[in-house]
């Protein structure tokens, strides 16, 4: 089974109560790039890459596109097995992970099809049918937020993140005190997100002061030189995310002994084929991650969903979906979402979704 046909396509998703508030950037509509492949069997499969702005990480949805555009042309009669894909966009391009995992969710979506295999089963095999997800608020003010832990703690979410950052670093101990105040005995797991928003002076002080409080920080400082600076001053636990660029760098901060956890994402990491590495690495080292997206519909949803089902349930930080943020689905019939804390795993071959194509119009680029 070889590519005959690739599509891509342009999609707005705008933010529900906009907008989606982080320590580097204020989010109110997302310009999400979908990818279509069809095989020279009639199987088709859908990929999917959103960076959220240009501000959040290096990548942006002019430039997913124009690395698409660039790779389309010589992926044309490949085999749809995913190593085989990733070594053909090696060798057509070099980096723009982002760009490259919306074909390879495609490959893993058409494959999945072809076989009768539900993407889990692709990926090693799915450990649970119901995926703990997790809710993360954006920055807001100390009693906002605790308001809103509390809600999510009752809806059933087994895991809060908070926002942090881009402000002084008072409120944000006011806003972690407040949310611990909130959850404490509930058993709901505190994660505090600083998006690259805080200086190595803020983590130290933020650890000093709420040493009583028992929460991971999620990528507080820009660098991963900042990492190793707080690392052995910090009593808390450090999780790597916007840092976790590419395979080398994880090997790297895993063997160094870095970080306590990832908040893994599929398309910067990407696509599928190189998060189950992350994950077989993780599960080797005993270090908890996610598998997660920065943002995106429907298919990278499914998607998330799938990976994030063969995680080892000790090892689980949960899949966050941008679903609770985003007005309706590519698939009516097959929604992915959130139902009190937790996501089912999407049932059928492939993804198990089938995106309405006529929501996304005419492709920007046909091969």
């Amino acid at each position: 089974m070889k590519i005959k046909k690739l599509e891509i396509y342009s999609y707005d998703l705008p933010v529900k109560n906009g907008p989606y508030s982080m320590a580097n950037a204020e989010v109110w509509t997302l310009d999400t790039t979908l990818v279509k492949i069809t095989t020279d069997t009639g199987v088709v499969g859908w990929g999917e890459t959103c960076p959220v702005g240009p501000t959040y990480a290096e990548a942006h949805a002019g430039g997913a596109r124009a690395a698409l555009i660039e790779m389309a042309p010589g992926l044309i009669g490949t085999e749809v097995l995913p190593l085989k894909v990733q070594r053909k966009m090696t060798s057509l391009l070099n980096g723009h992970n982002y760009a490259k995992a919306a074909i390879d969710i495609a490959t893993h979506d058409a494959l999945g099809k072809y076989t009768g295999l539900p993407v889990a089963d692709l990926l090693g095999g799915a450990v649970t049918d119901r995926i703990p997800s997790y809710f993360a608020t954006g920055v807001g003010e100390p009693d906002e937020i605790a308001k809103l832990a509390s809600e999510k703690q009752a809806e059933g979410y087994p895991r809060i993140q908070i926002k942090v950052g881009g402000r002084p670093i008072e409120i944000d101990i006011e806003v972690i005190t407040k949310v611990w105040e909130k959850i404490e005995g509930t058993g709901m797991r505190l994660a505090v997100d600083g998006n690259r928003g805080w200086t190595t002076r803020d983590v130290l002080r933020v650890s000093r002061e709420l040493l009583h409080i028992p929460f991971i920080i999620e990528q507080p400082c820009n660098t991963v030189q900042d990492l190793e600076k707080i690392r052995p001053q910090v009593q808390h636990a450090i999780y790597m995310d916007e840092n976790s660029v590419d395979l080398p760098t994880i090997i790297q901060a895993v063997g160094r002994e870095l970080v306590d956890g990832f908040g893994m994402k599929v398309t910067r990491i990407g696509g599928l084929h190189p998060m189950q590495t992350v994950r077989d690495i993780c599960e080797a080292r005993s270090l908890p991650h996610t598998c997660d997206d920065a943002w995106g519909g429907d298919v990278i949803a499914s998607a998330c969903a799938h990976i994030g089902a063969t995680v080892s349930p000790r090892l689980s930080e949960g899949v966050w979906l941008a679903q609770p943020y985003i007005q309706g689905h590519y698939d009516v019939k097959n929604p992915v979402k959130i139902d009190g804390g937790y996501i089912s795993l999407p049932t059928g071959p492939g993804l198990g979704i089938d995106p309405d194509e006529a929501k996304f119009g005419e492709p920007v680029a046909f091969f």
